[in-house]
């Protein structure tokens, strides 16, 4: 059964269903040709052998008789056996026995009788024959294929009547060869028939799979989705027929949800805009106050001091974190941005220099191109980009941690690489590191921010149709940011 397996594994299976269903239609028409045909020519050749053995039962033991006799004047034995023997079809073979030992053995031809020299193995064979009156096949070594009758003598000798098989092979063989020519085209016409049939039934499978294959290569993720038009629709009692139907049902559904999704994104992205730039004058107001009381000539107490002093760098901090949040539903409306010629090389000089004034407890590095690299985009939007990515290593990564920032070309691309020997990105966090309010530490402090740099970092990439990627293991985290050197939003 191994082999038999390992032998089925040598041949192509076909992989659509299409082609499946032919080949399966085309196999079992061939197991049924292959059945019809068999039984048929059974039938046949044991049909034309029995005619052989009615024949031979005609004929009787005349021909063997009259070989012992082949000298001798009719009416001296048995008769007129010479007579008899002239009237004997040709081919006719006849054998006399004795004592399991062949005395005359020969076959009839057109022109007369002539003997046989028979093998050892041939007499064998003639021996074996039962003396019944039955016909049983012999092979003869000059002769072939005999159908032969043993019958008992008047000497007690053992007469063998034999008629040769080859008319009833070459009718079995020339049907074997009909039935193959008709049983080859048939499968043919039925495979070819088949394969076009299926493809019709499968119509509306086809394009279930066609409108699937579309929604597939559709952004669904965010935005608003015009999904393509449904499958057609078929016979509902049909198994693909149902399947379409079902296909389309869910389609509508997901559109369903997919507008109630954009209707849900769009209002909180309005809210989110108009929350952003509505606070901004209160929180600038406030900011305002607190620094004007601070200016306060009169003695003031030190506790009312301190308070003083937080509200106005929360105020601050909140007023940065308000202008992020105003930043990124600006860009998430799909705002457009500047579209100015930016020299990325100088860009990344002054925010390196930026991060080493802020983080003098680390190491900075930095590898620029002999030749400046310069981008089509918003200069102010992607000096922002780059200082949030660096305050984004300054600030979760221990003094004397290596930060090394380079810049460099490949294939009409700008490559920025950020890359520290900090402990690295949890493991559970860098998914999402890209997404808003994610934070490493969950403990909302000053100094890790609101978690909102990283999502603006991939917000700016995006819309200047660049990318942002993140690798990080313990001991090394890098940043890559890539756009394109020319076009831009």
């Amino acid at each position: 059964m191994r082999s038999v397996g390992r032998w089925a594994r040598g041949f192509p299976r076909p992989r659509t269903l299409r082609a499946r269903l032919t080949v399966g239609l085309v196999v079992l028409l061939a197991v049924s040709c292959a059945a019809v045909g068999v039984a048929v020519v059974i039938e046949l050749n044991g049909f034309l052998t029995r005619r052989l053995d009615e024949q031979l039962a005609e004929a009787g033991p005349r021909f063997p008789a009259s070989l012992e006799h082949s000298g001798a004047l009719p009416d001296d034995h048995d008769g007129d056996e010479r007579g008899d023997t002239r009237r004997q079809a040709t081919g006719t073979f006849g054998a006399r026995l004795l004592d399991g030992a062949v005395t005359h053995a020969a076959v009839v031809r057109t022109a007369g009788t002539l003997n046989v020299k028979l093998t050892a193995r041939d007499a064998g064979e003639l021996a074996k024959v039962p003396v019944n009156g039955t016909g049983h096949t012999v092979d003869l070594s000059d002769l072939d294929d005999y159908r032969v009758v043993a019958s008992r003598g008047v000497d007690g000798d053992v007469l063998i009547t034999g008629l040769p098989l080859e008319p009833v092979e070459a009718a079995v063989h020339r049907l074997e060869l009909v039935a193959g020519i008709v049983f080859g085209a048939a499968l043919a016409i039925a495979g070819l028939a088949g394969a076009l049939w299926v493809q019709w039934s499968l119509r509306p499978l086809s394009r279930v799979v066609e409108t699937a294959t579309r929604v597939s290569e559709l952004p669904l993720a965010s935005g608003e989705v015009t999904l393509p038009p449904r499958a057609l629709q078929s016979d509902q009692r049909s198994e693909v027929g149902r399947v379409a139907g079902a296909f389309d049902r869910m389609l509508g559904h997901v559109e369903d949800a997919l507008t109630k999704r954009h209707t849900s994104e769009e209002r909180l992205r309005r809210f989110a805009a108009d929350a952003s730039h509505e606070l901004r004058t209160p929180v600038a107001s406030v900011r305002g106050h607190a620094e004007l009381a601070l200016l306060h000539p009169g003695p003031v107490p030190p506790e009312v001091t301190r308070a003083l002093e937080r509200i106005a760098a929360e105020s601050t901090r909140m007023g940065e974190m308000v202008d992020e949040m105003l930043l990124l539903a600006r860009l998430d409306a799909g705002r457009a941005l500047q579209r100015d010629t930016v020299d990325l090389t100088r860009l990344v000089l002054d925010a390196v220099t930026d991060a080493r004034a802020a983080g003098l407890g680390h190491h900075w590095t930095l590898e620029l191109p002999k030749e400046p690299l310069t981008v089509t985009g918003d200069e102010h939007r992607l000096h922002q980009m780059l200082a949030n990515l660096l305050a984004n290593a300054r600030i979760h990564t221990p003094e004397g941690t290596q930060v090394t920032v380079s810049l460099e070309s490949d294939s009409g691309t700008a490559v920025l690489i950020v890359q520290d020997n900090g402990p690295g990105v949890p493991e559970d966090v860098a998914p999402g590191v890209f997404e808003r309010f994610t934070r490493a530490d969950h403990r909302r402090t000053a100094d890790t921010g609101a978690g909102l740099g990283l999502s603006i970092v991939a917000a700016v990439s995006k819309a200047h149709e660049g990318t942002v990627s993140l690798e990080s293991r313990p001991g090394s985290t890098t940043f890559t940011v890539r756009l394109p050197m020319r076009g831009g939003t």
